[in-house]
């Protein structure tokens, strides 16, 4: 393999060049080998190894119980699989809220242990000691505005957030806020379109959306919830590409059928 067909083609440069050529960056989670290698080769531009993991693939009703071990276990499948998209990966709950040595280590950890391109986590002026400190050791990182699910017990709520003036100001300077201290773009979740379009007009790094309409420059959506292997969760803002779950559910009743009636496996089927 030569070096030029080894190295991956998105990075957070090329980003900022799309942003000023106003050409729309899709970026998707992946939270294994297998999913990431065929979103990868569909030509997605970034993936994050979010810690939804904690809802669909550990089951947890919020993101806070999953761990750095095992937010760095599902990153290292990520990256294997990737030869184009850049990967970023969510610092979960507990890693960067408060302690900003914390927060470096752990950014870190994800960065040698999975070798992973960049992090991401919530906040603004919160969290700006932390994000701030895990930059000046050279860690890309993203940032995450709006609804930030890691503080649901805060809010109380997964509705759309800064809808009241004063939480809209806050979201603004918080935006101006992450792209002055280095910060290399920015997810707006679920927040009025028209916030998110002045975000995105007002900053020069790439703001993408999810649930924040179609002015930003891009959408990131959950692989899970587009494929439509989940099936309880129908927000306004998902577009779903498929039905897997009754593909899937339909395969492995065929598979029980076939093998409580002997017809699996027939004679070319064994050796």
């Amino acid at each position: 393999m030569s070096v030029e067909s080894s190295v991956r083609a998105v990075t957070t440069l090329r980003l900022t060049e799309m942003k000023r050529r106003a050409e729309k960056i899709a970026m998707l989670t992946s939270y294994d080998y297998s999913m990431a290698k065929i979103v990868d080769a569909a030509g997605i531009d970034v993936i994050l190894v979010g810690d939804s993991a904690a809802n669909v693939m550990a089951g947890y009703e919020t993101t806070l119980p999953i761990t750095l071990d095992m937010m760095i276990y599902h990153a290292r499948s990520v990256v294997r699989a990737v030869n184009r998209a850049l990967v970023v990966v969510d610092l979960p709950f507990g890693t960067y809220q408060g302690n900003s040595k914390v927060a470096l280590d752990s950014a870190v950890r994800i960065m040698k242990e999975t070798e992973a391109d960049a992090v991401k986590l919530e906040g603004g002026a919160e969290v700006m000691e932390s994000v701030e400190r895990i930059l000046s050791a050279g860690i890309p990182v993203m940032g995450h505005l709006g609804l930030t699910p890691q503080s649901i017990h805060k809010f109380g709520t997964y509705n759309v957030r800064a809808k009241e003036q004063a939480e809209a100001e806050k979201l603004l300077h918080d935006a101006h806020l992450l792209e002055q201290a280095g910060c290399f773009a920015i997810v707006l979740e679920k927040i009025p379109a028209d916030l998110a379009s002045r975000v995105a007009a007002e900053v020069s790094i790439p703001v993408i959306g999810i649930g924040a309409g179609g002015g930003v420059d891009g959408q990131v959506l959950v692989v899970h919830d587009l494929l439509g292997i989940t099936q309880d969760f129908s927000p306004r803002f998902l577009r779903r590409y498929a039905d897997l779950h009754s593909v899937i559910s339909t395969a492995v009743s065929s598979y029980v059928g076939d093998v409580k009636s002997g017809s699996f496996p027939n004679k070319q089927e064994q050796y």
